[in-house]
């Protein structure tokens, strides 16, 4: 009976020195020597040293840089200009943008509701003719 000697220990690879949740360690080989991990958990912690893009930084200087009261579609406009190079540029995230884009809709939408409110006759209901005569289709 011939059993199946085992690897010698010197061409084992070290494992990854990452233990889990339950306990059970990582079966990958180590890259990084200097601290015994895998590629999975070095990359892990190399990203949780970095700093994180925060959506706490103010962008007030660059969206607004004359005081603006949105009055108008062009101020919402300019905004949304300067928001979206802040976006490409990678300043803001797309998250954050995504929520200041839906605020200046809704303050799109007030200026038209404002507008209905202050001249209530400029705006005549639309009319529906139900009786209107068909087009000749000769």
């Amino acid at each position: 009976m011939t059993l199946a000697s085992p690897k010698p220990s010197s061409t084992k690879l070290p494992r990854c020195r990452h233990f889990t949740a339950d306990g059970s360690r990582c079966r990958l080989a180590v890259l990084d020597t200097r601290t015994n991990l895998c590629f999975r958990h070095s990359a892990l912690i190399t990203s949780a040293s970095q700093p994180l893009q925060t959506d706490s930084v103010a962008f007030t200087a660059e969206l607004l840089p004359e005081l603006s009261e949105f009055n108008s579609g062009v101020d919402i406009n300019k905004f949304l200009a300067r928001l979206l190079k802040l976006v490409t540029k990678g300043s803001i995230s797309p998250r954050r943008a995504s929520v200041l884009a839906y605020i200046t809709n809704q303050l799109l939408h007030s200026h038209r509701a404002i507008a209905r409110e202050t001249n209530p006759g400029d705006d005549e209901p639309q009319r529906i003719i139900i009786d209107m005569p068909r087009p000749d289709r000769d």
